[in-house]
């Protein structure tokens, strides 16, 4: 997954269905996050793009969507925000919900 920054955000989820993971590298619940959406990210390639942001290098980011805690999943559907999910999300519930999206 790629991780982009505040400058590339806006055109990243201007189009189609975009996750983004609001994360930090020293996280526990956001390293066990990831696995799991590389697993969606997979499954899902041809339909769904899916980015991290690291809100120790982008806090004006996660203050823009009111990022408190983390990890916090935010489903974006042609640049507006759909979907805000806080914490850890189990595989089948976080493929369920991000389907339901296509």
């Amino acid at each position: 997954m790629k991780i982009i920054n505040e400058k590339e955000f806006a055109s990243a989820i201007k189009e189609g269905i975009v996750v983004v993971d609001f994360f930090a590298t020293w996280c526990g619940p956001c390293r066990m996050m990831s696995p799991i959406l590389d697993d969606i990210a997979e499954e899902l390639k041809d339909k769904v793009k899916i980015y991290k942001v690291d809100v120790d290098n982008d806090p004006n980011l996660a203050r823009k969507f009111g990022v408190m805690s983390i990890p916090t999943i935010i489903i974006f559907e042609n640049g507006e925000e759909r979907q805000k999910h806080i914490g850890l999300w189990q595989y089948e519930d976080a493929l369920d919900t991000i389907k339901s999206y296509l």
